[in-house]
């Protein structure tokens, strides 16, 4: 009898809960149209990309949404749910070298599981991954990864933020333009037309940003996240970070922080709205600095990165 009874509840209470399954993946209407490509993309700035290719003809769905940390993210019951029905994943990196956003290490096998039939579109196909050394906050040795060279079991300080550089954000949005071609062939010449005007963009954004940076003399910033290493390595400006290896510095590393920052006449820090300000503001206020935000993960990617160079040049002599 008392099994019995346990079997009933344990029946109620699984109802419930697909129910309330159901209903949160109504809370998330999504408006959209089963005729329409379902794609799937770890981050924001990667919606812009698989939008600008695929036009209306695609639907996509983030799985990192605005201002949350791609570092300790969970995805919904309400996202998973759109993963099931979803064509195409376009990850930021690969299996093997640049893996790297810790959203991806953390669940893309999870993900894969959920829906085997999905294309998973590797975004980071033909990027050159780079993987950096710091001293006191100061970049002292740079090493450069590729497909070619996975046996090397994805080495420490690969920097993941390859969106980071208009020239790889091209190649990211040509990894999708495949993925949407190999789903969708007939279409082929309206994704192609899109992913030309597109690269064009890009290729405006960069010829705007290496103007910024033209003359100017001091071309180092400070940030709290070293997240912006291709960007530099794209316009020749040094990166110095304040966090080495996802920990904050030592009282001791603050200090060697403060002497470089005087001696590079650096009056502003850069930190991320997704991370802790702390240790860029005590830097900041030895130096008689200041602290600005700059999000390396908005959906307007064009609109975004112009913003973030004026930033960057601004803060240079």
């Amino acid at each position: 009898m008392r099994h019995a009874f346990v079997k009933v509840v344990f029946t109620i209470i699984s109802i419930f809960l697909i129910s309330g399954f159901s209903g949160c993946a109504r809370l998330v209407d999504t408006g959209i149209n089963n005729d329409k490509i379902r794609v799937i993309v770890s981050i924001p700035p990667q919606a812009e990309f698989a939008e600008k290719v695929g036009g209306d003809k695609v639907a996509v769905t983030v799985m990192v949404p605005p201002g949350a940390n791609p570092h300790t993210y969970e995805p919904s019951p309400a996202q998973l749910e759109e993963v099931s029905k979803a064509q195409i994943y376009a990850r930021v990196g690969s299996a093997g070298i640049g893996s790297g956003i810790e959203f991806e290490l953390a669940w893309m096998d999870k993900i894969i599981n959920i829906n085997k039939k999905m294309l998973v579109v590797d975004s980071s196909r033909g990027v050159k991954f780079v993987a950096v050394n710091y001293e006191n906050g100061e970049p002292v040795q740079y090493n450069e990864y590729d497909e070619n060279n996975k046996d090397a079991s994805n080495p420490e300080g690969i920097d993941p933020h390859i969106w980071l550089s208009p020239s790889n954000a091209k190649i990211m949005s040509e990894n999708i333009y495949e993925g949407l071609v190999n789903a969708d062939p007939e279409n082929q010449k309206y994704y192609k037309g899109n992913l030309d005007n597109y690269l064009t963009e890009l290729e405006e954004l960069d010829e705007e940003i290496s103007r910024m940076f033209a003359g100017k003399e001091n071309k180092v910033i400070m940030v709290f996240h070293p997240t912006w290493t291709y960007f530099a390595l794209d316009y020749g400006i040094k990166q110095m970070a304040i966090e080495e290896e996802g920990k904050e510095p030592t009282a001791e590393g603050i200090k060697a922080l403060i002497d470089k920052a005087r001696e590079y006449n650096i009056k502003v820090i850069f930190a991320s709205p997704e991370f802790s300000t702390k240790s860029a503001e005590a830097v900041a206020g030895e130096i008689g600095g200041s602290v600005v935000l700059v999000s390396s993960l908005k959906k307007n990617y064009v609109e975004n990165m112009k913003k973030v160079a004026m930033a960057f040049a601004g803060s240079m002599k």
